[in-house]
């Protein structure tokens, strides 16, 4: 870890009793980046983690059950996640910090800002499922429609993180970036961390009655091929959040790695126009 970010440490901290794997980084206004499903968060953002740092205090964090933390069943939707970013926050001290989480982190970031208004600054999500009824599709739809997880268990989790990956379309996967997603989800880390998509019927339908409530400025960024989560997702946001702008890139799933220099410039823009509202 310390090769590829030289200028962040990889550290750990218990939280409620549960090990939370992270890096730090950087000085200034404090950011909060916690990953999808799939590696560690240092590795999701690895286009960016450096270029942040320049401006940011960093904090990359793997949510619980995910990346290289320890898992705890009761965490895994994203309203209880959305709870857990804010006790991060507590924990380490950060009064009204930026929130990038895409993908899983949508959901939780939005969870997060609705039950605790004011307390994050901003949000940067996209790639996560947020329309009701679900809007789904790919491997993702398969996974929560799936009646029961014995097939998955019976699975080399290898080859699901390998079929995963193939929606990263605009660059090859490095070496260490392929090796941290199939470290990450080893044994039975991956099938259990399924339990988090499988619970979106009944979470999603509880965060969209929320979600006019939601005045923390968010930015959406998704992508216009995405298979899993379809662009509508976005859409439906911006359409029922009060302070939102929407951008849709040329990109799969993984737009933070698959259009990563957009996404970069998009994160600038939306920090350097104040997090500009409608």
């Amino acid at each position: 870890m310390a090769a590829q970010f030289p200028s962040f440490e990889s550290r750990t901290v218990t939280i409620d009793g549960v090990n939370i794997h992270y890096v730090c980084g950087g000085s200034g206004p404090p950011l909060v980046l916690v990953h999808g499903l799939g590696s560690s968060a240092a590795v999701e953002f690895y286009y960016n983690l450096e270029p942040l740092a320049k401006h940011h205090r960093v904090l990359a964090i793997d949510l619980p059950g995910f990346g290289h933390s320890q898992r705890r069943n009761e965490l895994l939707s994203p309203q209880a996640m959305g709870e857990f970013v804010i006790r991060l926050a507590d924990v380490f001290g950060l009064e009204n910090p930026h929130v990038i989480g895409p993908n899983v982190g949508t959901g939780a970031s939005l969870f997060a800002a609705a039950l605790h208004p004011g307390r994050l600054r901003s949000l940067i999500v996209g790639g996560g499922p947020a329309a009701f009824p679900l809007r789904l599709g790919g491997v993702l739809k398969d996974w929560v429609k799936a009646p029961d997880l014995e097939g998955y268990r019976r699975a080399d989790p290898r080859e699901i993180v390998a079929g995963v990956m193939t929606d990263i379309q605009r660059y090859a996967l490095l070496d260490f970036v392929r090796d941290d997603y199939v470290s990450s989800y080893q044994g039975d880390r991956f099938v259990e961390s399924m339990r988090y998509v499988r619970s979106y019927p009944d979470q999603l339908r509880a965060l969209c009655k929320r979600l006019p409530t939601i005045h923390t400025p968010v930015q959406i960024i998704a992508g216009a091929r995405d298979p899993m989560v379809p662009a509508v997702n976005a859409e439906y946001l911006d359409q029922r959040l009060p302070t939102s702008k929407l951008n849709i890139l040329d990109a799969g799933h993984f737009t933070w790695e698959d259009a990563a220099d957009e996404y970069a410039a998009l994160v600038a823009n939306w920090w350097s126009g104040g997090c500009a509202t409608r």
